[in-house]
């Protein structure tokens, strides 16, 4: 089983927002190894409440995924194909 700080690092390095937010990327961390510690119930309460509103934020920070499926490359080729037909 993975901690909340693995769990959480892997997030950051998905998201890809390490290098643009790096202040809450670090915050994130430090709030998730609160959550690993031996602190108590209030603390680690307190700590999952501010990861959550944090990687929140760190998720509208990150950056649009360009994924293509098979339709998207088809109408792609097509559309291609249209401007060549028309500089022909």
């Amino acid at each position: 089983m993975s901690t909340n700080v693995e769990a959480t690092a892997a997030e950051i390095e998905q998201l890809r927002v390490g290098d643009n937010a790096p202040g809450l990327a670090q915050l994130a961390l430090t709030l998730a190894a609160t959550l690993d510690g031996k602190d108590g119930a209030t603390a680690k309460a307190n700590a999952g409440r501010e990861l959550r509103a944090v990687l929140e934020s760190l998720r509208k920070l990150a950056p649009v995924a360009t994924e293509t499926d098979r339709v998207d490359e088809l109408a792609k080729r097509r559309e291609d194909g249209r401007v060549r037909a028309r500089r022909a």
